[in-house]
């Protein structure tokens, strides 16, 4: 297909100065009378987001960038001539949006991805907040209920292994794999995107499968759905166990191999034995009814939100820890516990229980 308007090379600011530029300059358009830009491209920003979501590896980010693609589509708008559909456009500009951001970054990891082996539980908790970390994605941001049929897809392109194996690419490489892999875009679109030849998309592509060969989760694991009746009672026996601080029963909800791991710490743990042991010695609570925890799904998967009783709180219930968690027939095979609690607001979440 052929675009109307490059905006490829074109620079842009770096996130996170757009938000409110971004929504008082859409605003003054719409008060001017001319809607139709916002009619045509708000459809897609559910999935737009995701898309630089999966470029960037971070919510925060990805709302930013997907306003400043929402901006310089604006600006453009008028010289639109249709050669492309408006979501063709539109995923052109985030791409290049979320290209130019990415210069100079340093990828997203998850405590596993940093090639340290795993830690003893007895190990003291090292922390790392100048990392930016991997985040986690609500469904809200990239299921789209009037659509059921583009769950699945959507969900296996948001799955969190996926998203952090795609941190392992460069971000030319990424952008080139999801143009490819996850939009089912043709070479020659992706080469008109980026600005290249369709050989240089093909060699592109051909190296980032082969990382992701490595590092990406297998083809043949069989995650529970979070909606099927297998990943509801798992999650409700998951939440059980913690509410009640019954850690021998949790532990026998975990593979032999299960993963856990909890940025911004940098140390993750193996096998259920580990992971109890960790809990009993790093955990605050100290008596069932100290935790307590809302199901949620996150990033296609079935996840939890842990409210913690703690001495500062007064006795309430707060913001504690967000888990997503892989399940499947054998038992839990990985839980990521992040304790950024300024997610618990992107999730929707109440502040105190």
């Amino acid at each position: 297909m052929g675009h109307a308007v490059d905006l490829g090379t074109r620079p842009v600011r770096r996130w996170p100065c757009v938000s409110s530029a971004g929504v008082s300059v859409l605003a003054q358009s719409l008060d001017e009378g001319d809607g139709d830009f916002l009619a045509q491209a708000e459809p897609y920003r559910r999935e737009l987001l995701a898309h630089c979501y999966r470029m960037t590896g971070s919510l925060h980010d990805a709302e930013d960038l997907v306003q400043e693609t929402f901006l310089r589509a604006w600006k453009s708008f008028d010289r639109f001539e249709g050669k492309s559909s408006v979501r063709t456009w539109l995923h052109r500009i985030a791409t290049n949006t979320c290209l130019t951001a990415l210069e100079g970054r340093q990828r997203r990891p998850l405590p596993t991805g940093l090639g340290a082996p795993s830690s003893h539980p007895a190990d003291e908790l090292v922390e790392r907040t100048e990392v930016a970390w991997l985040e986690p994605l609500p469904a809200s941001f990239h299921d789209d209920p009037a659509d059921p049929l583009t769950i699945v897809g959507s969900r296996e392109s948001v799955r969190l292994a996926f998203v952090a194996a795609l941190q392992h690419l460069s971000p030319r490489q990424r952008a080139v794999l999801v143009l490819r892999d996850v939009l089912q875009w043709r070479a020659a679109e992706v080469a008109d995107a980026v600005g290249t030849s369709t050989a240089a998309v093909n060699s592109l592509l051909q190296r980032a499968r082969a990382q992701l060969d490595e590092v990406g989760p297998s083809q043949d694991d069989q995650l529970a759905p979070p909606e099927s009746a297998q990943a509801r009672d798992q999650l409700a026996r998951y939440i059980a166990a913690f509410e009640d601080y019954d850690i021998e029963r949790l532990v026998e909800m975990f593979t032999a191999e299960a993963i856990w791991e909890m940025p911004p710490f940098v140390g993750w743990y193996q096998g259920g034995p580990a992971i109890g042991a960790l809990i009993h010695q790093n955990c605050p609570a100290n008596a069932a009814g100290d935790m307590r925890l809302l199901p949620l799904t996150a990033n296609g998967q079935p996840a939890a939100a842990m409210y913690m009783r703690l001495p500062e709180s007064g006795g309430r219930h707060v913001p504690f820890q967000l888990h997503v968690l892989d399940m499947g027939p054998d038992g839990i095979s990985h839980v990521v516990a992040f304790l950024d609690t300024s997610l618990f607001a992107k999730f929707g979440l109440p502040e105190v229980l």
